[in-house]
């Protein structure tokens, strides 16, 4: 509690356990034996908790993933006075009060000077929105109104915002020091420095790493790092001239934000009025899209901000249940590239693990033949060894195929996506169900190439074409297949079996 609410003698109504993760509110106009209200949060810090205690623990998973190519977006809401500007900027000069704003620059400019291999660019941009106005913090001429503009492929963004490349803390920290100079702010009864606009502090990440292909590789990731004006009630704000306009404009795009997020998380409405106000507009891709999204909820403890903590904490309940589909911005071809060197892992670790279980058949064979005098026990580990193995990729295949099926249908049923973006995304879906179709038919026929091969090294020659397999000669082409065996064109740089009808097991 603050020192005015103290001496006004008010009455402390909020209990945060920050252990369970909960914070339990009570009506001090409540009946005797009225039980508080609780709410569960992923985290709760109190009034002993330190600023890094928040960022190491809440944000910097987060700025690790922007570092990876994910977008990113931490904002502060709460009534005004709770301390939203606090938490986000806190006190620069001082290390451990640094809010969540310099530490990331901080933890940014670390991880580039550590990084090897790769090469990065990093751009910053400051805006306001005051009185549904979006004004760039960082131009000269402050009197100019920006404009929110579409694009299909980038989406959301503001005509004309300045961009400034920096390359060290120092020189991101002057760009938010002159931002910051610029601000909208005011006094009121409820705070001496209160924010009197939305302010977003934009920084966008470029990676360049060459890849296993020797070709430059770019990903991009985009933090928001948002401080809202606090949620004012008229007859507590005490504020004349332009305040109680400042306050109505406030409250109707924090409404209209609540509204964005009530939609989302009911799960049957069929619009999301993003466009109901510039905010939500330009937080559509961190409100249930393509964005690992932190909201930091302040709370005012005493009696007297009962009904406002009320609102925020029934707020922050409903944004908790609100899920985004992040995914790393990168070409799509990139994207495509990465799946795949992804899936070429997971069957080298298949392969090795039933070759594995292959040498176990094998020994086990060599010991029954030993026991038993049997000699023709020899192959039969190969051949379970070979059908377990074409089984396991046709389940591979067949598991990736729904895989991309149920991806495909959860954007058509995405109705947060716009018509353009949604397009966009089930076009390369078809793609990948197309490639992975082709990969499909490619191991189809290795796996026969494989099965004429074992055939022809038992009887010397396919039973299928009128040449043996050595039918090169001697020297050096001896051993090699004949034309006939090698008549199809290749595919993914597999040779396709002899033709004619397909080869019995031995």
């Amino acid at each position: 509690m603050s020192r005015r609410e103290e001496a006004a003698g008010y009455e402390r109504v909020l209990e945060l356990d920050v252990k369970l993760g909960q914070v339990s509110i009570r009506n001090p106009r409540a009946a005797p034996g009225e039980l508080p209200k609780t709410f569960t949060f992923d985290a709760v810090y109190d009034a002993s908790s330190k600023q890094a205690d928040l960022y190491d623990e809440t944000v910097r998973p987060l700025i690790d993933s922007v570092l990876q190519g994910f977008n990113g977006t931490v904002f502060a809401y709460g009534q005004t006075g709770t301390g939203k500007t606090y938490t986000m900027q806190g006190a620069w000069a001082e290390p451990e009060k640094r809010g969540i704003i310099p530490s990331a620059f901080e933890h940014i400019f670390t991880h580039i000077s550590r990084s090897q291999n790769q090469q990065y660019l990093v751009r910053a941009s400051y805006l306001e929105i005051y009185q549904e106005e979006i004004r760039d913090l960082l131009a000269k001429d402050q009197s100019k109104k920006l404009e929110l503009k579409e694009n299909p492929e980038t989406g959301v963004y503001i005509k004309d915002l300045s961009s400034f490349v920096t390359k060290n803390v120092k020189e991101i920290e002057h760009v938010m020091n002159l931002g910051s100079q610029t601000r909208s702010v005011g006094s009121t009864n409820m705070n001496e420095h209160s924010s009197r606009s939305h302010a977003i502090f934009l920084i966008t990440i470029e990676c360049s790493e060459t890849g296993p292909d020797g070709e430059e590789h770019i990903r991009v990731g985009k933090l928001n790092l948002v401080d809202l004006a606090g949620s004012e009630r008229q007859n507590k704000m005490g504020a004349h001239g332009e305040r109680p306009k400042e306050a109505s404009k406030i409250n109707l795009s924090l409404s209209a934000l609540g509204n964005v997020i009530s939609a989302l998380v009911d799960g049957r409405s069929t619009h999301i009025p993003y466009r109901d106000s510039k905010l939500t507009r330009l937080l559509q891709d961190s409100l249930g899209g393509n964005a690992k999204t932190i909201m930091v909820a302040t709370l005012g403890p005493a009696s007297h901000s009962y009904d406002e903590s009320l609102s925020t904490l029934r707020f922050a309940n409903r944004a908790k249940n609100i899920k985004n589909k992040p995914r790393v911005n990168e070409d799509p071809k990139d994207t495509l590239l990465r799946e795949f060197q992804e899936e070429i892992v997971r069957l080298k670790a298949q392969l090795e693990k039933r070759g594995m279980l292959g040498k176990k058949r094998r020994r086990s064979s060599r010991r029954k033949k030993a026991m038993d005098g049997e000699g023709t026990v020899e192959n039969e580990g190969e051949d379970d060894n070979e059908e377990g193995l074409e089984k396991n990729m046709e389940n591979y295949l067949k598991e990736q195929k729904e895989r991309l099926e149920e991806e495909k249908a959860a954007i058509q049923d995405d109705h947060s996506l716009v018509s353009e973006e949604k397009q966009k995304l089930l076009q390369e879906k078809e793609k990948m169900i197309e490639d992975l179709r082709k990969e499909q038919e490619a191991t189809e026929l290795l796996a026969i190439k494989y099965k004429v091969h074992v055939t022809t090294q038992g009887r010397g020659k396919d039973p299928l074409c009128p040449q043996p397999l050595t039918a090169c000669g001697n020297g050096p082409q001896a051993g090699s297949l004949c034309q006939e065996h090698t008549r199809v064109p290749r595919q993914r740089g597999l040779s396709a079996r002899c033709p004619g009808r397909a080869p019995e097991r031995p």
